[in-house]
């Protein structure tokens, strides 16, 4: 088994640090469920603007808010204004990655959903794995890394 990426809300803005609730962050309901993150499921959090890297668990808001609220602990590593990246990850045979499809959310300022992509692993026709993503037609937005100077 492998832990894999399962969702991720990539560029999502802080709307509050509450370091007098009892930990976790809050998030809007809609944006959990369009990238299948669960209610009290572990999250990995990456602040951009500082580079702290914490993990805790999600709690709900109030749906349509576009809040995301650090809590407790959490609260010490992020500011409002801060742009984070919350990702949530599964357990899965390798043999299964093609299946994955993982959920993808970019937002503006306001956090506002700006983008809708799609995470792909597929095998090309040497049957090494490629990599892709997706917008929200499922048309690939870039090329596949290439490693230079590689022999």
């Amino acid at each position: 088994m492998r832990k894999l990426v399962a969702g991720k809300l990539h560029g999502i803005h802080v709307t509050e640090a509450n370091l007098n609730y009892h930990g976790s962050i809050t998030l809007d309901p809609a944006h959990c469920e369009e990238a299948g993150i669960l209610p009290m499921e572990f999250v990995e959090i990456w602040n951009k603007n500082s580079g702290a890297r914490i993990s805790t668990y999600v709690i709900l808001g109030v749906r349509g808010s576009r809040c995301c609220v650090l809590n407790g602990a959490a609260a010490r590593t992020c500011q409002p204004g801060d742009q984070i990246i919350i990702c949530n990850s599964i357990y899965l045979a390798e043999h299964k990655i093609t299946e994955l499809k993982p959920t993808v959310l970019t937002f503006d300022a306001q956090n506002n959903v700006v983008d809708r992509l799609t995470y792909s692993v597929s095998f090309d026709e040497e049957n090494r794995y490629r990599f892709e993503i997706l917008d929200d037609n499922a048309k690939p937005l870039s090329v596949p890394l290439l490693v230079s100077g590689a022999s």
